[in-house]
């Protein structure tokens, strides 16, 4: 299987410049492969740095130290010191993204915003429109909420169209930042057998899973991420 995501020796502090200069150190020293049609799960206690992980990956998150480097268009790069626009094109076209909150434009309707991450490569709209309504019924979205947007959703169904547009998206690499926090059990073997969905077809995945279960059910490795460590600056 070819290896879709490549990490050695990650690290990253953050100075707390307001408290006396304290250094946390979120990650450190962190390495792991994740190969296309295969879960791997950040595993450790909160805190530990799991979300800062995925955030290094995507590009969001400057690294301190080490070697992200993500398999696309056919070829290894670097996201560490990557220019701005490769790390657009890289979000564009190979990485996805479900972070743990759900961060829209106003007023747009869930249907249309789960409709345009399945249609984001040129795709054909109304096949984009089938499987955004695909999703949300999976997800127990209720029709008659389709045309609404999701801020007047609870917090649970804020969720599901979350997790309905990062799995909409066609991305041969997927982050996942505890897709299942928020959701009855129900919906988290929904998410369960989506992310089996897409390992078949080959996907990368990396993800972080609280619930020990879910976890268990789909993960093919788990790596472990020590706790946050804090020194004083010099």
């Amino acid at each position: 299987m070819t290896t879709m995501v490549r990490l050695e020796g990650v690290s990253k502090s953050f100075t707390l410049h307001l408290r006396g200069g304290v250094v946390i150190d979120a990650v450190h020293d962190l390495s792991l492969t994740a190969k296309a049609g295969e879960c791997v799960a950040l595993g450790g206690p909160s805190g530990a740095g799991k979300s800062s992980a995925l955030k290094m990956i995507y590009g969001n998150y400057r690294i301190d130290g080490g070697s992200v480097r993500i398999r696309h268009d056919g070829s290894e790069v670097e996201m560490a010191g990557a220019d701005p626009r490769v790390i657009m094109a890289i979000r564009a076209r190979t990485l996805g993204y479900v972070s743990q909150f759900l961060r829209v434009i106003p007023r747009v309707p869930a249907i249309d915003i789960v409709a345009e991450a399945a249609a984001d490569r040129g795709g054909d709209r109304e096949a984009a429109r089938d499987e955004a309504a695909r999703l949300l019924t999976l997800l127990n979205i209720p029709e008659r909420l389709w045309a609404l947007p999701p801020a007047t959703f609870s917090g649970g169904e804020q969720q599901r169209v979350n997790v309905a547009r990062g799995f909409a998206a066609r991305r041969p690499v997927l982050l996942l930042d505890e897709p299942t926090a928020s959701l009855d059990a129900a919906n988290k073997q929904v998410v369960v057998d989506l992310i089996t969905e897409k390992k078949q077809a080959g996907v990368a995945i990396i993800g972080i899973f609280h619930d020990a279960e879910i976890r268990s059910a789909v993960a093919d490795d788990v790596v472990e991420i020590a706790a946050v460590s804090q020194k004083e600056a010099a």
